[in-house]
């Protein structure tokens, strides 16, 4: 295996499936199916689950809600995937554990870094939602945030897309797509692979970050046996697929 922990960042967006709002269960289920085969093969797998499916902060204030309720409306939705991830991955046989950032008892543990790691070393799915339980931060900061402190060896960003291009695939066909990127180039490309807040964390950090198409069954596993799937950010070299 490339990479023995990761932490897998999921958009509420990637659960839509071919929806417009909410969450495809066959989406999900795919995607718990997905987890199930890494967790088969021995890697530790930690996720971060986003909301913008159900409800996005940074959108509140076009409905005249101001930013720090919007984003705590964004928090909740998290949870709400959070909980249908969970749901979905405890059908197919992965024990799991759902970690909320803001404390609600009754349906997520709470944020101890040890007890998560813990989680982790006996084979457990660790499901990290509420982003990191502050308002101005998005999920993909709590990816980076988390991926820190519970020592994972990637931040695996799945999304729609098959990896980073130079310029917008849509725009311009003839846009080339990166098997590697350093995080400098990133910066000064504006190449948006994440917020700049959670971006320059995983570089200080050294975190590399594999942005792959998650819609595409079996390639969560090629990734995390060091196939060439997606775009590699990281600190030392720069080249595109041929």
């Amino acid at each position: 295996m490339a990479y023995k922990r990761i932490l897998l960042k999921l958009s509420g967006e990637a659960l839509m499936g071919d929806k417009a709002f909410g969450i495809d269960p066959n989406t999900i289920r795919q995607f718990a199916l997905d987890i199930k085969e890494v967790v088969d093969l021995g890697v530790e797998v930690a996720v971060v689950v986003g909301g913008g499916n159900i409800f996005r902060g940074l959108q509140a204030a076009d409905t005249g809600v101001d930013r720090v309720s919007g984003d705590y409306m964004g928090m909740l939705a998290t949870v709400m995937n959070g909980v249908a991830l969970q749901n979905a991955a405890e059908q197919v046989g992965v024990d799991t554990r759902l970690i909320s950032a803001i404390q609600m008892r009754e349906i997520a543990e709470p944020f101890i870094p040890k007890r998560a790691k813990r989680h982790l070393e006996k084979g457990r799915l660790v499901i990290f939602a509420s982003g990191t339980g502050n308002p101005y931060f998005t999920t993909d900061s709590g990816a980076a945030l988390r991926a820190s402190e519970i020592g994972a060896d990637v931040v695996l960003k799945g999304t729609k897309v098959d990896g980073i291009y130079e310029e917008d695939p849509v725009k311009n066909p003839q846009a080339k797509r990166y098997s590697e990127v350093t995080f400098n180039d990133v910066i000064q490309h504006n190449l948006g692979v994440m917020d700049m807040t959670a971006f320059t964390l995983c570089q200080e950090n050294a975190m590399p970050i594999v942005v792959f198409n998650m819609n595409t069954a079996g390639n969560l596993v090629r990734v995390v046996k060091g196939e060439k799937i997606g775009t590699l950010v990281n600190r030392e070299k720069t080249r595109f697929y041929e």
